[in-house]
């Protein structure tokens, strides 16, 4: 699974910081940094939650 975000979109509402924090982190900036493209193994529930509560629909995983 990979998961990506539309940074023109993105907020840094960091929602999915909280969900799935091996997977997203945001800088000192406050600006979304995806740590790993590729989900690592057994964090595909809460990437697909994040995904899914992401307030501005940013995020996508496929």
């Amino acid at each position: 699974m990979k998961v990506t975000v539309d940074y023109l979109v993105c907020e840094a509402n960091g929602v999915c910081v909280g969900l799935a924090p091996d997977v997203f982190d945001l800088d000192d900036d406050d600006n979304l940094t995806i740590l790993s493209e590729e989900v690592p193994p057994g964090q595909e529930d809460k990437v697909r939650h994040a995904v899914r509560s992401c307030p501005k629909a940013a995020l996508s995983a496929e």
